[in-house]
């Protein structure tokens, strides 16, 4: 005769092992799930990084009566020589023929890139222009960990290999581009003065407005350009009554989350204000962050943020 207690404890037995077996498949399942959405993610986040996109920005700043002026901004180049699709894009970008460019800084991405920067601009440095520099001009890229950009109080380093920034220069400026890293000038475009202004690079601490400070040149377009869209800085443009500031660096987030936007700027700036045309301050001074084109080439993966250049149209107030 079978013995009830050890028939009993046999069944719980099963049945343990039974529930057991089910949960390491369900979580076996679920690991598998989880990397397979990882993997997805980190594949559709790459395709993204390399979606190039031409956004276009209608701005009403110019003196009533002016034609319209065409602006590109490009930004966050971050080339390497071996980036050939991201070159040639670039070089497209001459046929939307715009009436002057500014490159707001991060042009470089590694020590043998001032020949690719300069074919892909070959035929946007035909065009006149303006440009600041990045960090990233002035030194290679390392690998960081991506959670330091949530730290806003950590200390910048700069730390990664020294970049021919000379000679980025030298090309930039041969072109007849003007050099506005803590420099102004002024230029005219299809008949309208613009006083241009700009920094060095706030990121590290080599911006000094101080140089360029007070009021523009009267019956100018006042025009501020920086890479890092530090707030003293911009609190600087706008207490000298910028008309439009352009700037760079934030790479719009680069990873954000699909209808919320940015978790991070890189810099002091709100996260609502890390790509896009925005106003700043109490006077409203237009600003406009360029999302950029490029990504560290240890980082080359873009959510919800496609690389971007920008075709701004300055056009006269309307009355």
């Amino acid at each position: 005769m079978e013995n009830p207690s050890l028939w009993a404890f046999c069944a719980h037995v099963k049945l343990s092992i039974r529930v057991m077996l089910v949960s390491m498949g369900f979580l076996a399942n679920s690991v598998l799930a989880v990397g397979a959405t990882g993997v997805g993610t980190l594949a559709y986040g790459m395709a993204e990084a390399q979606a190039y996109t031409v956004r276009n920005l209608d701005l009403s700043l110019l003196p009533v009566g002016s034609e319209p002026i065409r602006i590109l901004h490009i930004s966050d180049l971050h080339i390497t020589p071996a980036q050939t699709r991201k070159i040639n894009w670039v070089k497209s970008l001459a046929k939307l023929e715009p009436d002057f460019v500014v490159g707001t800084g991060d042009f470089l991405a590694h020590k043998l890139a001032v020949p690719a920067v300069v074919e892909a601009m070959d035929e946007l440095l035909d065009i006149p222009g303006a440009f600041v520099l990045g960090s990233n001009d002035y030194f290679a890229p390392t690998i960081k960990n991506p959670l330091m950009y949530f730290n806003t109080a950590r200390e910048i380093q700069t730390d990664g290999q020294a970049l021919p920034t000379s000679d980025l220069v030298d090309e930039l400026t041969d072109a007849g581009w003007l050099d506005l890293n803590n420099k102004q000038n002024l230029a005219e475009i299809n008949g309208i003065k613009f006083h241009f202004r700009g920094t060095d690079d706030p990121h590290i601490d080599r911006d000094n407005y101080a140089a360029v400070a007070g009021p523009f040149e009267s019956n100018t377009f006042r025009f501020g350009v920086t890479h890092a869209p530090y707030r003293r800085v911009l609190e600087s443009f706008a207490s000298d009554n910028a008309d439009l500031v352009l700037a760079g660096h934030t790479h719009g987030g680069q990873i954000c989350i699909p209808f919320y936007g940015a978790l991070v700027t890189n810099c002091d700036l709100p996260l609502g204000q890390a790509k896009g045309f925005s106003t700043f301050g109490e006077n409203e001074m237009p600003l406009h962050v360029s999302a950029g084109v490029g990504t560290s080439p240890f980082a080359q993966v873009r959510i919800a943020c496609r690389p971007e250049a920008t075709l701004i149209t300055l056009s006269a107030k309307r009355i």
